[in-house]
């Protein structure tokens, strides 16, 4: 059962450049943990956003091995914090694609969950055009991890337009969603589906996402946000780079599910 702690999400802009996106992850990271938090979040592609979707394909790293991959469990074990590391690009089956993955480091700085994108982005509006799965490998299964405080599911970005991805979690008390939403989606739905899923799942919520002008020239829509489980966001950041931080509540927790147990009432 989920018990009082601060988790921070992390809004970055990311640019082109690995190391120096890996060096304002390190200074954020040390923010969140200096604030308090024990589970710091990160948001999508962290690593790079770049002009050449092809790009990917020569930062991936085999799992369990790599200096981006030593990066985060280096930060995690320095601050002795849960860092859930937004998304990586790793090596997949396909000599030609890249998996979107999340990794989850422990306060020891070993990887204690991984979870590859199920649902691959492809988007066209006029003339902005997104196919993630020309480059992507699709993940297959649903991942959550357990923390002393309680059960953490794991999706990213577009997975968030999919209730059914976190209707198969086992009994979560905490989500996190990493994403790089665009602006046109963003403006219409993101904070929308996030307070939906954390009242359907009557869970908590921390969504660390991309807020911004890339130097490839996307533009992301921000607005990370840590929400509760009755759907009140306690804590957001619009655009920019930054940290923002909440302290979860065990009793608000079991105040919403036994007040309104909808957990208990599921039929399928």
């Amino acid at each position: 059962m989920l018990q009082d702690f601060k988790v921070a999400a992390v809004q970055m802009v990311s640019g082109e450049n690995v190391a120096k996106n890996l060096e304002q992850v390190s200074s954020l990271v040390a923010q969140a943990a200096e604030s308090g938090a024990k589970l710091v979040a990160l948001p999508e592609y962290f690593p790079v956003m770049h002009s050449n979707s092809q790009f990917k394909l020569g930062i991936a790293e085999d799992f369990g091995a790599g200096s981006i991959q030593q990066t985060l469990a280096d930060l995690a074990r320095k601050f002795n914090i849960w860092l859930v590391a937004g998304s990586i690009p790793l090596k997949s089956r396909q000599a030609d694609k890249v998996t979107n993955s999340c990794l989850v480091f422990d306060p020891n700085g070993e990887c204690a969950a991984r979870y590859d994108k199920i649902h691959l982005f492809d988007f066209q509006q006029g003339e902005e055009v997104y196919k993630e799965s020309d480059s992507h490998d699709a993940g297959s299964q649903p991942v959550c991890f357990d923390t002393p405080w309680g059960r953490v599911g794991l999706a990213i970005c577009y997975d968030l337009r999919f209730p059914e991805l976190f209707r198969s979690l086992d009994n979560i008390d905490l989500l996190v969603i990493p994403s790089a939403f665009t602006v046109p989606t963003g403006k219409a739905h993101w904070e929308l589906l996030l307070r939906a899923r954390a009242v359907e799942n009557q869970c908590y919520i921390v969504a660390p996402a991309q807020g911004g002008e890339h130097e490839n020239g996307r533009k992301t829509w921000g607005h990370s946000m840590i929400i509760d489980p009755w759907g009140d966001v306690l804590a957001r950041i619009e655009e920019g780079e930054g940290v923002i931080n909440a302290e979860l509540s065990k009793k608000r927790f079991e105040e919403i599910r036994q007040q309104l147990p909808a957990w208990l009432h599921r039929r399928m």
